[in-house]
């Protein structure tokens, strides 16, 4: 078992220092690998793994349109992004056998969005008890696999279901 204060978790922390731009709209000029998370790419819309997640398979499904809000897209770009959606929450149960999923989009600041500026649906796995006391009294997430093994996954079974 990997100790919590290992060499690759301050590896982990001292790689993912903030950077200025949409992130976004930086990862889809990436070839996609564990460097941009991009796990699908659509025709308008593409999935990616959240940098920070919540729980284990927390993915986002983004517009390649850099616009802050679901209704400055055009009807197919949210149809795919539904889509998008519905395929990763197959995907999901097959690779993590969650429990239950919150499925949310934070338009604007205020309601949350930590990227306001360019539209995105979280689809973030649930298990009973999946909140403990490290995210309420440490306000830290404690994730049972790397963030490159997330990925791993998810891209295979992105795939295979």
């Amino acid at each position: 078992m990997e100790h919590l204060w290992s060499p690759w978790r301050m590896e982990y922390i001292m790689r993912n220092e903030p950077t200025s731009g949409c992130i976004f709209c930086q990862a889809l000029q990436q070839q996609d690998s564990p460097a941009n998370l991009i796990v699908s790419r659509g025709k308008t819309a593409f999935v990616i793994l959240n940098r920070y997640p919540y729980t284990s398979g927390h993915i986002m499904v983004a517009s390649y349109a850099h616009r802050p809000s679901l209704d400055l897209l055009d009807a197919k770009t949210r149809g795919e992004m539904m889509e998008l959606v519905s395929r990763g929450l197959q995907v999901l149960r097959a690779v993590y056998k969650p429990e239950g999923f919150n499925v949310g989009v934070n338009i604007g600041a205020a309601a949350g969005a930590g990227v306001a500026d360019h539209v995105h649906i979280h689809v973030v796995p649930r298990w009973a008890g999946d909140t403990n006391f490290m995210s309420t009294l440490a306000g830290a997430r404690v994730l049972p696999e790397a963030l490159e093994d997330t990925y791993r996954r998810l891209c295979e079974a992105w795939e295979a279901v």
